[in-house]
């Protein structure tokens, strides 16, 4: 049996990604293990098309990854972690929150993880906002959600602005003041002023 008809078989001939027998489907393998069923997934095209060119992306086409992360077969595991990772580094905070509480077998998230290393090992890592732009130490950067402040007793606010942040030892958090109080903000939750 070929492997897109075992594929066909296991899906019963729907995207194993979004459930749907939406338009046209198509094989992918996934990169990191062999050339076989186990190995590959059946997905609509336009989901392998923007997984190929990650310019593309549609941040809401991907909401369908909230079930497809607990999906019995690793191969599906792995497409939807890796797409995890992708729209978490563009700002998207439900993918994000999708990860934290993702469980993956040890091989699995191996497997997952060594196709994704390639973008996180970076030697010079840069804090970036939402729009991808590269955030410098005095930056000034508006909030593009609310955030309640632990440890205070307030939310900064949508829309507020922050002037001459700092930099952090992590790519993914500056520094800013609100209200008179520094405070520690993930960089994807701003906007370039």
């Amino acid at each position: 049996m070929s492997i897109e008809q075992s594929l066909k078989e296991r899906s019963n001939n729907v995207c194993e990604l979004c459930g749907d027998a939406c338009g046209t489907l198509v094989v992918m393998t996934v990169s990191g293990n062999d050339d076989s069923a186990d190995s590959s997934v059946y997905i609509c095209e336009s989901f392998k098309s923007q997984i190929e060119n990650p310019d593309t992306i549609d941040a809401n086409q991907w909401r369908c990854l909230n079930e497809a992360i607990w999906s019995p077969t690793a191969a599906v595991q792995v497409v939807a972690y890796r797409m995890l990772h992708t729209l978490a580094a563009k700002g998207e905070s439900w993918a994000q929150e999708l990860l934290d509480t993702a469980y993956l077998e040890d091989d699995v998230k191996a497997w997952a993880e060594s196709g994704i290393a390639q973008a996180t090992d970076d030697d010079d890592p840069k804090p970036r906002d939402s729009n991808g732009s590269e955030l410098a130490e005095g930056d000034s950067v508006t909030l593009i959600k609310d955030l309640d402040v632990k440890g205070m007793n307030f939310t900064a606010k949508r829309g507020t602005l922050v002037k001459n942040i700092h930099l952090t030892s992590n790519p993914k958090h500056i520094e800013g003041k609100i209200n008179g109080s520094t405070i520690v903000i993930v960089s994807a939750f701003t906007k370039k002023a």
